[in-house]
């Protein structure tokens, strides 16, 4: 028998809420540049599955990799780390 596999997480701000069932989560890492050495802030967007539409802009949230829901979308919001300030 193999062991489960243990599920990718990221930490992220949510930066839209507008569509149904899904946001938008900004992960941003510090990588040193491959030549000059200067540390520089890269960023990708996740679109993560919000079931119950809980969470909002500005919200740090932890997403945790799934089976793909849609054409964009193989991610989960798993929980709220710190609520964001409401707008």
């Amino acid at each position: 028998m193999s062991e489960a596999k243990l599920k990718r997480t990221l930490t992220g701000t949510v930066v839209s809420d507008k569509m149904d069932k899904t946001v938008t989560v900004l992960i941003e890492r510090k990588v040193k540049h491959p030549l000059l050495g200067k540390i520089i802030r890269v960023s990708k967007k996740y679109h993560a599955h919000d079931e119950a539409n809980e969470f909002h802009t500005g919200d740090q949230v932890l997403i945790e990799e799934c089976r793909p829901l849609a054409k964009t979308k193989a991610w989960r919001v798993a929980k709220l780390l710190v609520k964001g300030a409401a707008i």
